[in-house]
């Protein structure tokens, strides 16, 4: 055959191609086309005891809720651990392979294209088949010399949309992977705002339990005086030795919680413990956590939780799988094509005679499989309804975190403001009563019961107070916010 006859076949077999490839950009996509299950949710039953009168609740802002707690330091916390953190870190790589598997799915959709060249020497054995006959030939040479060249193109043409389904699969897959990683983020930012609030609580406590021990030697400090006197027995002096001793015993636990915070703060920061939790300082009296956004709805929570999102992308992938099992009843058809030169004369390595062309059109068909690809749909639809399964009850999940911490957070609001007010009355009275003890008109057991009472409403307010701000930082959490 001709150089000429030859490019005229490799011609025709190119429009064949374009053909093919018109088909196939016209072919159908077997398996079910992907919608989203209807989520008709009723309103939050629990809002208006978290939003009512807050008038600023509409600035609030979920994205960086933590900036509405007007604390530089939590700010700068918050920054750190998201530069920072490992997990994130670990989460952002799974993105980058998931964005890769998705890209490697799409690229199955186009053309490959390779170039080869090799030279081969090659010392023929006079025993093997074509040794044994070449011998016989004259001018045979033992030593011989093949020069080979050339580039290779296939492609698979998706004329029933498996390969689409399998592209769409995974970028659902890594849409999933991005979901996670920004569930990751929002888990770190909350974490390391409840490390930092409990620090802060224990902190607080601290005080109070320091206060407390301060006020209970000043107390000993006067009975020891009016025994000296004669005024007090040996038994007001026991009891409020033992006063003071119980104010002590309450520092080594909330020193052993605080260390604990500390070093998981620190962590989260991406550091080794006690490097930089250990050098905060007792904060000021802080502010009132911020308000709930007044405007909330479980349609717009479930936009912005990253676990519905990420179950929603994998109940889509789940979907797209259903159409690659559909597509392995349908023939898969292939084209390859190569062009070369191959000779065992270097000199006449690029030449027409050498040329060495060669097309291949391939059909794959699993006609005698059907019993095992009915059973792999089977498995692909399982997978999808295990998928919805999982979709619908994050969606109740989710609704269920925001009315827990709706309602935990206003039953923490009502508890501390009746603390506030329960420990302003006992300072009154606990002070008064040493006034009165110290003029002898009642007996110590009085101050020691005034003292008692008033140490534990402190520590109960301190206590609600970091509650409280933890229990908004879940709220904010559990709709959503923190990206």
């Amino acid at each position: 055959m001709s150089q000429h006859s030859i490019l005229e076949e490799l011609m025709a077999s190119m429009r064949a191609a374009t053909c093919l490839s018109g088909l196939a950009l016209a072919g159908c996509t077997v398996g079910p086309d992907f919608h989203s299950p209807q989520t008709d949710l009723a309103p939050f039953h629990n809002t208006a005891l978290v939003t009512q009168g807050n008038a600023a609740a509409s600035a609030t802002s979920l994205s960086a809720y933590w900036t509405n707690f007007n604390d530089p330091v939590l700010t700068d916390i918050v920054r750190r651990t998201l530069a920072q953190n490992l997990s994130l870190t670990a989460a952002l790589a799974r993105v980058q392979e998931a964005r890769a598997a998705a890209g490697e799915a799409g690229a199955q959709l186009l053309p490959t294209a390779d170039a080869n060249a090799q030279a081969t020497a090659l010392h023929q054995s006079l025993y093997s088949p074509l040794g044994a006959i070449a011998k016989n030939l004259p001018g045979y040479n033992r030593d011989q010399r093949v020069y080979d060249v050339g580039a290779k193109a296939s492609w698979e043409i998706d004329l029933f949309g498996g390969l689409r389904r399998g592209a769409e699969a995974a970028r659902a897959e890594a849409q999933a992977a991005e979901a996670e990683n920004i569930g990751t983020q929002v888990t770190v930012v909350a974490e390391a705002s409840d490390a930092y609030f409990q620090i802060r609580g224990d902190q607080e406590r601290l005080q109070v339990a320091q206060q407390q021990i301060d006020t209970d030697q000043r107390l000993v400090t006067l009975v020891e005086k009016r025994l000296a006197a004669g005024a007090a027995a040996d038994r007001e002096l026991d009891e409020a030795t033992a006063l003071l001793t119980q104010a002590q015993s309450a520092v080594p636990p909330l020193q052993t919680d605080l260390e604990a915070q500390c070093n998981r703060l620190d962590i989260l920061m991406g550091l080794q413990p006690g490097s930089y939790a250990r050098t905060l300082r007792p904060r000021p009296q802080p502010d009132a956590v911020p308000p709930v956004p007044a405007d909330i709805t479980p349609q717009a929570m479930l936009q912005r939780r990253p676990d519905v999102l990420a179950a929603q992308a994998q109940l889509r992938a789940a979907n797209a799988r259903i159409g690659v099992a559909v597509s392995s009843y349908y023939p898969k058809i292939s084209l390859a094509g190569l062009l070369g030169f191959e000779s065992l004369d270097a000199n006449r390595f690029f030449t027409g005679t050498a040329f060495q062309p060669q097309v291949v059109a391939g059909l794959r068909w699993r006609l005698f499989d059907f019993g095992k690809i009915d059973d792999e749909v089977k498995q692909a639809k399982g997978s999808y309804a295990e998928s919805l399964a999982n979709f619908r009850m994050s969606i109740l999940a989710a609704t269920g975190d925001v009315e827990n911490a709706m309602m935990a957070l206003a039953q923490d609001e009502q508890e501390e403001s009746d603390l506030q007010h329960e420990v302003t009355a006992l300072q009154k009275s606990r002070d008064s009563s040493q006034r009165s003890y110290a003029g002898g008109s009642i007996p110590l057991t009085d101050v020691l019961d005034a003292d008692r009472e008033l140490l534990q409403a402190q520590d109960g307010l301190a206590q609600i107070r970091a509650t409280t701000e933890r229990d908004s930082v879940s709220l904010f959490r559990s709709l959503g916010g923190g990206w």
